[in-house]
């Protein structure tokens, strides 16, 4: 035993060197495999379906009226956000209304862009006051993308006040001519009503008309007619809150879906068996190499002890 010092000075630090090196090696490459190194790029084509769903926001004056906190218009978008939040695959825009009506964000499924363009949008953002609903509901049907008559739905988010537009007349032409169908969300005090505050030299003032003080109401009457003219449905929020995720998944859903283009994909190819591989023979050679070479080493040890 005194002698094998002697005789292997040397190996057994290299071997012991070349065990720790592969172990190393070894657990470097596994850690590589499981972080899922990826690189190069490549493009798939994924089929996606859905429905077309346009928000019709009335933005005029009387959405400023604060019966609803923190008043109508706000709650309007909150509420367009939530039903947003519930989709998967289905497009969205936005068509805009007052004394007229503007088509702001077209059909996209980019759910935070339309978001952050959502929030910019006010009273300030058409140039005629007032309300009329059947423009809006016009200007929103010519916003779908495809001609078939299925998967579209206006959802028309107002106080229902309209200045003889003949809404029912466009729910009719936008349903025969393009198949949509019209959910309306009625918001404000249905009773009472509120106040509509404007900005003037003197600050914070309320709208008045003939020196007298205008109150703005909730005309749910008129929004019911729609949504059954066109199939759709009125969810009359009023001044409470509403969980847009059940009104989406028992109204909104219910529209028939189709399929959309394929829309194309990128994404980078997993390179993990690139690592594994190396990693499991370097072990299986650190087992079946290493070892045994240590194990005769070990049985030599013990026979010249013997002797």
């Amino acid at each position: 035993s005194d002698m094998l010092t002697r005789i292997f000075p040397l190996r057994s630090v290299y071997r012991s060197a070349i065990s720790l090196a592969i172990v190393l090696v070894t657990m470097v490459l596994l850690v590589l495999c499981v972080v899922d190194v990826r690189w190069g790029k490549v493009q798939r084509e994924v089929p996606q379906s859905g429905i077309e769903v346009m928000f019709a926001l009335d933005v005029s004056r009387s959405m400023m009226a604060e019966d609803v906190t923190p008043n109508r218009l706000e709650r309007a978008k909150q509420m367009i956000k939530d039903t947003v939040d519930e989709m998967a695959g289905d497009r969205v825009g936005l068509t805009i209304f007052a004394g007229e009506a503007r088509q702001q964000i077209p059909l996209t499924n980019h759910y935070d862009d339309f978001k952050q363009s959502l929030d910019e949008v006010g009273p300030s953002s058409l140039n005629r006051g007032g309300s009329r609903l059947g423009d809006a509901i016009t200007v929103a049907s010519r916003g779908f993308l495809d001609v078939t008559h299925d998967h579209k739905a206006i959802v028309l988010l107002t106080d229902g006040e309209d200045q003889e537009s003949r809404p029912l007349v466009a729910t009719k032409a936008a349903k025969e001519k393009n198949g949509v169908r019209v959910f309306t969300i009625g918001l404000g005090d249905l009773e009472t009503g509120a106040r509509v505050p404007v900005e003037s030299s003197r600050g914070s003032d309320f709208l008045t008309h003939s020196g007298k003080p205008v109150w703005s109401k909730l005309d749910g009457a008129t929004l019911e007619k729609i949504a059954a003219e066109s199939g759709g449905a009125y969810i009359p929020a009023g001044t409470k809150q509403v969980n847009m995720a059940d009104v989406y998944h028992r109204y909104i859903a219910s529209v028939d879906q189709t399929e959309f283009e394929t829309a194309k994909v990128d994404s980078y190819e997993a390179r993990f068996q690139w690592f594994l591989a190396p990693a499991l023979l370097l072990l299986l050679m650190e087992v079946l190499w290493v070892r045994r070479k240590a194990d005769v080493a070990v049985e030599l040890k013990r026979s010249v002890s013997t002797d």
